[in-house]
């Protein structure tokens, strides 16, 4: 087996998809302690220094408690590397946690048990089911009031349509909580004073769980009997994403953590291939390829830095290389590849297939481009979405015009919002999916760039990027009468393609039927409308 083999198969790159306040970034910090990355995990709900969590390093991430930017995290455990990509929580950054999906291998489904399967669990869940992302369960707060557990394996296996095995089983919950049950080992994993500890025992039916668990000897017993109903842990069916082993336990009390990694070490799967335009490209090729999934800027303001988040499909990245970028033609260097831990970083001398690593670079990289060693391929899977929500941008102060198209360009290169210039020279507008983006935005152009916004309202409820079907002169000649149609309700993208906003959906459609030689495109290939 090949260098470049062996590494890949070292590598597990997942990421961590919840209902925002599930516990997702407690469990980050859990995850981060037990591999070494960091010596004391922060209390997401504490009160002044001790709410900096470490993977929340925004200034309105820690002023609310949520993520609301994709943190980057490396750490070893168990002899394999982890790249644990920490997507944003909340609902209104869909499309940048999306975008992270596409660069991962697995993911953790975070479940409050109390509150069971929630509105953005599920809209990630089938963000994960259409790439067939094989997920890990784990139903945290188990030391708080909870539903049953054959109730919330219940309800995973209807609303989600998926098959669920218990790993580890819940002894009470509440303050009754003692800890779990480990079924495949025959141990019990004990919430005492000083921490967790392991008492293997030789089954259900072994006196020393009497002697152990006391009056919930028995109901453990019952229930545990109960959940054997459920099918045996099948790898294959867990890596096709038909099948997710259920961990019970608490983050914000570090219990259960250590199972779930285990877990994540023995049944995640390695990088696997990944599809280009041109063919599938495999982990353990020795040419390499990657593609950039997100750009950062200003994580450190008194440098203005611009990082491109690159994860790696195939072959070795040396420090120092000279890579492709496919969508320019132009050659790229990467004299320092970096590896995160949040805001902190790491020189890389070397990275393998399944790393996610960091580029800086000034605005020549973007999200969708492909780098490789030399050849013609582009990686698909990374799209944009029409946004939900279109607001004019209102500049309190018109000498700062050209410092808010500088900070506009950097943050749509970002993905943190889509920015559309009108073609009748009127004021940007920006679309995003929800309220959130638009606060993210507001803040962080004041806080990074020194300029004060408002947003305004518009008329238009939907957008759409307008292409030609064919790519003959008729049907271009056609793109171009229509955008004269009414210039005011043209724009074009950060990317400059062109784009059309409706006030209805009537409107659109009446559009659709009028102009049969064009495609009206709810989403896009981030190098290109025609490839959506």
């Amino acid at each position: 087996m090949s260098e470049t083999a062996t590494e890949a198969r070292r590598r597990r790159t997942f990421a961590i998809i919840a209902h925002p306040d599930a516990g997702k970034t407690t469990l980050t910090e859990q995850l981060l302690l037990l591999g070494g990355a960091i010596q004391i995990a922060g209390a997401v709900r504490a009160k002044g220094e001790r709410r900096r969590t470490r993977s929340d390093w925004m200034k309105i991430e820690q002023d609310r408690g949520i993520s609301v930017a994709t943190s980057v995290m490396t750490f070893e455990y168990a002899g394999q590397v982890f790249n644990l990509l920490d997507t944003p929580g909340h609902e209104d950054f869909s499309e940048d946690t999306y975008r992270t999906l596409s660069a991962v291998d697995a993911a953790v489904m975070v479940i409050d048990a109390a509150k069971g399967i929630e509105a953005q669990t599920r809209k990630l869940f089938e963000v994960c089911r259409m790439r067939d992302i094989p997920i890990v369960t784990f139903i945290n707060k188990m030391d708080r009031e909870a539903r049953e557990p054959l109730e919330l394996l219940d309800e995973i296996e209807k609303t989600l349509a998926l098959d669920v095995t218990p790993a580890t089983w819940p002894i009470g919950s509440g303050r009754q909580f003692a800890g779990v049950y480990d079924m495949a080992h025959s141990t019990l994993r004990l919430l005492g004073e000083g921490g967790e500890r392991d008492e293997p025992v030789s089954g259900l039916d072994d006196p020393r769980i009497d002697s152990l668990l006391g009056e919930q000897a028995d109901v453990l017993r019952e229930s545990a009997e109960i959940a054997a109903v459920y099918p045996e842990f099948e790898l294959g069916s867990f890596r096709e994403g038909h099948l997710t082993p259920i961990y019970f336990g608490s983050a914000l009390r570090g219990f259960g953590v250590k199972h779930l990694l285990d877990g994540l070490a023995n049944f995640a799967p390695p990088p696997s291939s990944r599809r280009a335009d041109t063919r599938t490209v495999e982990p353990e090729e020795e040419k390499l390829s990657g593609f950039v999934f997100k750009i950062q800027a200003n994580t450190d303001l008194n440098h203005r830095d611009r990082v491109a988040f690159l994860r790696i499909c195939s072959g070795r990245l040396r420090k120092g290389a000279r890579l492709k970028q496919v969508r320019t033609g132009k050659s790229i260097p990467v004299n320092a590849p970096l590896f995160f831990f949040a805001k902190e970083r790491q020189v890389a001398e070397e990275a393998w297939p399944g790393d996610v690593v960091g580029i800086a670079n000034h605005g020549v990289l973007r999200i969708g481009d492909t780098l490789t060693d030399g050849e013609e391929l582009n990686f698909r899977g990374v799209p944009s979405f029409a946004p939900e929500i279109l607001r004019r941008v209102r500049l309190d102060d018109p000498m700062l015009a050209k410092k808010l198209r500088k900070a506009l360009d950097q943050l749509a290169d970002e993905g943190v919002v889509q920015v559309f210039r009108p073609l009748d020279g009127s004021q940007p507008v920006v679309g995003v999916v929800g309220q959130l983006q638009l606060d993210v935005l507001s803040s962080r152009i004041q806080a990074e760039y020194g300029v004060q916004i408002t947003f305004e309202n518009t008329s238009w409820s939907t957008m759409r990027w307008v292409a030609p079907k064919e790519d003959g002169p008729q049907d271009r000649a056609a793109l171009d009468r229509f955008l004269r149609t009414a210039p005011s309700q043209m724009a074009e993208d950060h990317d400059n393609q062109p784009v059309a906003f409706f006030t209805s959906d009537w409107g659109r459609k009446r559009s659709e039927d009028e102009w049969p030689m064009l495609r009206f495109l709810a989403l896009r290939e981030q190098h290109g409308v025609e490839a959506a």
